[in-house]
């Protein structure tokens, strides 16, 4: 992961030299890529992640998005994008972004007896992330402005939609007498039963998977080649096991039978954390009591900044590019 970061972040430094170099002001040629209205612009991208699971939340049953929100579990996500520009109502973005995200029951504060549920259960985990996907990017009002010379806004809204790969590996905590947390990778402890025999319909799942990235945002042109936008973007997985919590407890001792010694002893404990609120006393889970929701899966969402950087053509005609250039440098007449 750590060499697919740096891969990332090289791609980005070369991206942004060629950036420099294109747009210096000089007698040479500008980079003609296609014809004179296609555009490409790279850019780099950061904000807060936050997880929307079956873990964490707020007062209440459990709901998804802003509702159950945990601003002290946010993260970090960094990432670079490119994107290619036929006009300028609609972009073609490939990006790739790498952060983290967590959840946790014990940030929940009671109020009621809905939530003391997801507090007894006493779950966390977290997670690195690294996802890569191509998305549409649309800008609506220049759409129904395209046919006005005339419309140029420095800021415009736009949406985003498209269809991503992610990858990530959930880890869960267990905390020794002295206070010491420790983590551990869950997808090897089966803690639900994925892959036994015993639970014929929930197979182990992958930790590669597709999503589909969709948000909306405000972009900025501060020049005809720099940009800054901030965006909202949504992660819609097809998966309910980014924290590794879905359906319901198991018989713990299916973990001595399938597992080694070591591994279930970690499992025993790390599947089944139970903080005895609204059943004093209680030291387990009993087997097919609810765990997850298996309803919903989880998804997660980014609040992006975003640098961009256009290379190449910048005016819709030869003709409006060689006026600017005439223009740009009294000398050149």
């Amino acid at each position: 992961m750590k060499k697919r970061l740096q891969s990332l972040w090289l791609t980005c430094f070369i991206l942004f030299s060629c950036t420099c170099l294109f747009s210096k002001k000089s007698n040479a040629q500008s980079l003609i890529v296609g014809n004179e209205k296609t555009r490409f612009e790279v850019g780099l991208n950061i904000g807060p992640s936050f997880f929307l699971g079956d873990l964490g939340g707020h007062q209440g049953k459990g709901k998804r998005f802003i509702k159950d929100l945990n601003l002290p579990l946010t993260e970090i996500m960094t990432g670079a994008f490119a994107t290619f520009y036929p006009n300028e109502w609609l972009g073609i973005r490939a990006a790739a972004q790498y952060g983290k995200i967590s959840g946790e029951d014990d940030v929940i504060h009671t109020q009621g007896r809905d939530e003391l549920y997801r507090k007894q259960r006493n779950l966390d985990f977290r997670s690195n992330i690294f996802e890569a996907y191509i998305a549409a990017e649309v800008f609506p009002l220049i759409f129904l402005n395209q046919n006005d010379p005339d419309y140029k806004p420095k800021l415009t809204p736009y949406g985003v939609i498209g269809v991503g790969y992610l990858h990530f590996n959930p880890q869960g905590s267990l905390t020794d007498a002295n206070g010491k947390k420790t983590w551990y990778y869950l997808r090897p402890l089966h803690t639900e039963g994925e892959g036994f025999p015993e639970y014929p319909n929930r197979k182990e799942y992958s930790l590669n998977q597709i999503n589909i990235p969709m948000g909306v945002g405000l972009k900025y042109y501060i020049s005809d080649r720099v940009n800054v936008s901030f965006e909202i973007l949504l992660r819609k997985s097809f998966t309910d096991y980014i924290d590794d919590v879905s359906t319901t407890y198991i018989d713990p001792n299916l973990f001595d039978k399938y597992l080694s010694p070591k591994d279930a002893a970690i499992a025993r404990q790390i599947a089944d954390k139970v903080f005895a609120i609204v059943n004093p006393g209680l030291a387990r889970n009993s087997p097919g009591t609810q765990r997850g929701n298996p309803k919903q899966n989880d998804s997660y969402f980014t609040t992006f900044f975003k640098f961009g950087f256009r290379i190449g053509p910048i005016y819709e005609s030869r003709y409006d590019r060689n006026v600017a250039n005439r223009t740009r440098c009294p000398h050149t007449f």
